[in-house]
């Protein structure tokens, strides 16, 4: 791979990772249309990743940081209660247990964590689907139409307030099955979690918290499984400087794509975004046609 090949990538990777236009479906386009192979390291697809979710990392720092305190006050709190329980069973004079779930930050963790739940199963079963739709433009171009469709519901869904405290876990698996089924390609993302949130009345602020933070747990699963197969990859100090270059690409572009994915929620934009994902799915399609 060349400088100029990571750099394209690496922008690529930060523009459709935070607009809801599909980071999977734009690389397949580019991989079959402009023949420049966006698979050929599984190291440096991972980079791209992590490029991406540093931003992530960034932007939602307060919320990460609290998220994480949260959840090992919870842990604390549960062996707190373990604790209390056998020495409750020994004496008259019953100790009060602790409420474990007694904050908003500490309901988002366990919302989290379901949701994690089916987009993992879904990633799973559905890996050799993912990887067949991958390398064909028609499944890339109706999955890039099913964004279309998803964004222009985002855009005329009431404005409603319910924040962690308010959502329940059946809703929580929910957005985790839309967030599963964006794993095929040319299906946005950040457009399918946050257009499920939004149909369920979640606020839209938190349902961009939500969308993005419920991210990490899944990029960094995917990545986890594939680093077996990346470190066996023989990289010279040339080419992990052009890996490294992609990265930062990515971090840099996805930081300024992030905040115009903020500003176009809030303005209830979003169907700019489908128009332009229903003129690549027909380039798409008309290239699948044509190519095969």
């Amino acid at each position: 791979m060349s400088l100029l090949e990571s750099l394209f990538l690496g922008i690529v990777q930060g523009i459709t990772e935070f607009l809801p236009v599909s980071s999977s479906g734009h690389l397949c386009i580019i991989q079959n249309l402009l023949h420049i192979d966006a698979g050929d390291s599984i190291l440096f697809d991972i980079l791209l990743h992590i490029g991406t979710l540093a931003v992530v990392f960034f932007v939602f720092r307060k919320d990460i940081w609290q998220l994480i305190l949260s959840f090992f006050g919870m842990i604390k709190d549960l062996f707190y209660n373990l604790r209390v329980r056998r020495r409750n069973r020994a004496v008259i004079a019953q100790t009060p247990y602790r409420m474990v779930i007694s904050t908003n930050y500490r309901k988002f963790v366990i919302l989290i964590l379901v949701s994690t739940i089916p987009t993992g199963i879904i990633g799973v079963i559905g890996k050799k689907l993912i990887a067949d739709a991958s390398h064909s433009l028609t499944a890339v171009g109706i999955g890039l139409v099913v964004t279309a469709v998803l964004l222009l519901l985002s855009d005329r869904a009431k404005s409603q307030d319910k924040i962690a405290q308010d959502v329940t876990c059946r809703e929580a698996l929910i957005i985790g099955i839309a967030q599963g089924f964006a794993t095929l390609p040319g299906i946005s993302r950040s457009g399918a979690t946050i257009t499920a949130c939004l149909l369920l009345g979640l606020n839209r602020n938190f349902s961009v918290r939500y969308s993005f933070i419920l991210s990490i747990p899944a990029i960094l699963g995917a990545a986890v499984l594939e680093i077996k197969d990346a470190a066996g990859e023989a990289l010279s100090l040339s080419q992990a400087g052009i890996y490294l270059a992609g990265m930062i690409t990515a971090a840099v572009v996805g930081m300024l794509c992030i905040r115009l994915m903020l500003m176009a929620l809030r303005k209830r934009r979003f169907k700019y975004f489908a128009f332009y994902c229903l003129a690549v799915a027909a380039f798409a399609i008309a290239g699948g046609l044509f190519l095969t």
